[in-house]
């Protein structure tokens, strides 16, 4: 009974073997095939290339033989012709030069034209502006009577107000209470105002940086801010609304200021 079931199986092995071989000769021609179209693909395009590059050096060769022809051409002009050449050209460029000459020379002379026009124009204008400027305004006492305290910028003077040494940057001139203050020269009222140390005080402002401060007054009725005064107007009464100064006479407090400095009234006063 074993030797029965051992033969069908061996003959199965047998046939197993058989479709295998016969499969890998099947794959083997077809890869042989492959192989070859492959090679003789590249055989024939290498051809072709071959061909095109002869092609290209043919006309490599025509390219360069009118290039030749065409230099020789050009070589073999005369003598005479190129001299007639040169002469052509240098005229042309002597006339084109010519022309830029002339017209530079055009263009400086309307440039000495305008500068001069410039010049004449500028010079009445500059002597205008000079004639503009105005003088120093003179300026008088804006109240009758003796400076009971001198301008002190740079020095103390002793307060009986604050009873201390304190700086001065106006003078006192003395005068009664109610007397009629004037405008010590001409200007426009900048401001009116009662200030916490000498009470009521107006400002007026004059040309060339100029201005005059009127302090402890009584009142300043008779002038509004932006108003333009004459030397001489009335522009309030002397009080005693200062406070730093209440212990002193009755009298007017005035400062000058030149170009935002404070400067000594009895230096312009007149």
């Amino acid at each position: 009974m074993r030797r029965n079931n051992r033969r069908p199986f061996d003959e199965e092995k047998e046939t197993n073997k058989i479709v295998i071989i016969s499969f890998a000769v099947l794959i083997m021609a077809v890869l042989a095939f492959i192989i070859t179209f492959v090679v003789y693909r590249n055989y024939l395009n290498k051809q072709t290339d071959i061909a095109k590059y002869n092609t290209s050096i043919t006309d490599l060769g025509k390219t360069n033989q009118e290039a030749t022809s065409s230099a020789s051409s050009s070589i073999g002009k005369s003598v005479n012709e190129m001299q007639e050449e040169n002469i052509i050209s240098n005229e042309i460029t002597n006339e084109t030069s010519t022309d830029k000459i002339a017209i530079n020379t055009s263009t400086m002379e309307k440039e000495n034209v305008n500068e001069q026009s410039t010049q004449t124009t500028t010079t009445p204008q500059t002597e205008e502006k000079q004639e503009e400027k105005k003088p120093d305004p003179t300026f008088v006492k804006p109240v009758e009577g003796q400076v009971s305290t001198e301008f002190a910028k740079d020095t103390l003077i002793y307060s009986n107000t604050l009873q201390e040494w304190v700086t001065h940057n106006g003078i006192d001139i003395k005068a009664d209470k109610t007397t009629v203050v004037k405008a010590s020269a001409e200007g426009t009222i900048k401001s009116i105002k009662n200030d916490p140390r000498y009470g009521i005080t107006v400002v007026i402002e004059h040309v060339n940086g100029y201005q005059t401060v009127y302090a402890n007054l009584l009142t300043a009725e008779f002038v509004k801010e932006g108003e333009t005064v004459k030397q001489g107007q009335t522009i309030g009464t002397v009080g005693n609304t200062a406070t730093f100064e209440i212990a002193d006479d009755s009298h007017l407090h005035f400062e000058m200021i030149k170009d935002g400095e404070y400067v000594d009234p009895n230096l312009y006063l007149k």
